[in-house]
């Protein structure tokens, strides 16, 4: 009994040590295997540093004002598999000062597929020109990373000048005028404001407002005046490049006077006819004037009295050169003249407004005291001056034209002298028979 007792110990500790053993060499073996697949290969320091590189450069602003502050933004990308250590960062060139050289004095680690961004605080003390400066960094353990940046410093400032300014502003009158703003900069700027310092005239708007202007670009900012005298008009223009302000002014100069492209109604063609108490009036009106003539509204003031059915007419727009009837009744105890007065606007919204004073003695068939008995009409012409009277001749009236027939009718011109003529020509055959009366009766003798 003791004897199987000692044998099933003693085969029990030999299956123990067996699987022990076996354990310990399938542990071994995998971490035999785990350590031959998981083995990585260190890089040399110059090796590791040759993976990073200069991906991007950034200027703001993009070209700079001479002994203006700026920045410069550097990125490193590491396309590596290990980290690289960097510090002492310079950026050298005599014409271009680096200003944070102190940030970036401790070390930085870029590791295996990251990126990092060095902002470098930069000032040109130079003149106009491009430069060349050199942006190092190091590494701790190889040498070191150069790349040059290419720098630009102009002086040249944007430039502002006025568009469409009229030869005279018109008083009290809106007129329209356009700010051209040029940026001829290789470099964009931004946050452009125009501000008018009125004086003696009131612009509207009173400020404007551009976020940006491209390099080479330019933009029109329109802006509305309205003077009370002569005077000039600065308008300041401030701008950033980069977070540098700077500031130029345009000059407006206003000289006030008479509108030379304002609209010029004149009234022609009249027809007057009476209507029992009141009278019925028909003509043109011809836009005489540059502008077209907006809203147009003609009616007759004191002392006639505008009464329906054509107490007012409206025209509505009337280009320049062009023309259009209207109809206007109205009652009167005076018809030797009538007041019309001609109402219109111009593109810009100004109202204007003149009355026009028709002669109408010369004509006939009307009663000039106003009784209304007379039923007859008469067109003639009529031109005049926004306030003064205007007259005419009546068309056929005796002394009415011209020995040519110019301004005047068909009886006063040249047709009046006919009889006159023939008689002369009559009288010149006369004569020449008369001298040569010999010679024909010689001639048919003859024959």
């Amino acid at each position: 009994m003791n004897h199987k007792l000692w044998i099933s110990t003693i085969l029990m500790i030999a299956c123990l040590v067996a699987a022990a053993s076996a354990a310990t060499t399938t542990t071994s073996s995998s971490t035999s295997t785990s350590s031959s697949t998981g083995t990585t290969t260190t890089l040399s320091p110059q090796d590791a540093l040759a993976q990073v590189s200069v991906s991007s450069v950034t200027l703001d602003p993009p070209v700079f004002y001479p002994y203006e502050k700026g920045t410069i933004a550097v990125t490193l990308t590491n396309s590596g598999s290990q980290a690289v250590a960097f510090s002492q960062v310079d950026l050298i060139d005599s014409n271009i000062n680096l200003l944070n050289r102190e940030t970036y004095g401790t070390t930085i680690y870029l590791g295996p597929g990251n990126l990092m961004t060095y902002t470098l605080l930069v000032s040109a003390t130079s003149k106009d020109g491009n430069y060349f400066p050199m942006f190092t960094v190091a590494s701790s353990s190889a040498g070191s990373i150069r790349y040059p940046i290419s720098v630009e410093v102009d002086s040249q400032d944007i430039r502002a000048s006025f568009d469409s300014i009229p030869d005279d502003f018109a008083v009290s009158t809106k007129d329209r005028v356009n700010l051209t703003i040029v940026n001829p900069r290789n470099g964009a700027v931004k946050n452009i404001l125009i501000t008018p310092e009125c004086e003696g005239a009131t612009v509207s708007p009173t400020s404007r407002f551009i976020s940006s202007l491209d390099a080479g670009s330019s933009v029109e900012v329109p802006f509305d005046v309205t003077p009370e005298k002569d005077t000039t008009v600065p308008f300041r223009i401030s701008f950033q490049n980069g977070n540098n302000r700077h500031s130029t002014v345009a000059l407006l100069p206003i000289k006030t006077g008479i509108d030379k492209d304002a609209a010029v109604p004149v009234i022609n063609n009249i027809e007057v006819t009476s209507q029992g108490s009141s009278y019925h009036l028909s003509g043109d009106v011809n836009n005489a004037g540059i502008s077209d003539a907006k809203s147009m509204v003609l009616t007759v003031v004191a002392p006639a009295k505008a009464v329906e059915p054509y107490a007012e007419y409206s025209i509505g727009s009337l280009a320049s050169d062009d023309f259009s009837s209207f109809e206007l009744t109205f009652a009167s105890n005076n018809l030797s003249s009538v007041p019309v007065q001609v109402s219109w606007k111009d593109a810009l919204g100004n109202s204007f407004s003149t009355v026009k004073t028709l002669d109408l003695r010369s004509l006939t068939g009307l009663d000039l005291l106003g009784s209304g008995s007379s039923s007859g009409s008469t067109s003639r012409q009529v031109s005049g001056t926004s306030s003064g009277t205007s007259t005419a001749q009546r068309s056929g009236a005796p002394g009415g034209g011209s020995m040519f027939g110019i301004g005047g009718s068909r009886a006063g011109g040249l047709s009046s002298f006919y009889p006159v003529i023939a008689g002369g020509i009559v009288i010149v055959i006369g004569i020449v028979l008369y001298l040569k009366r010999k010679w024909i009766v010689a001639k048919f003798r003859k024959q």
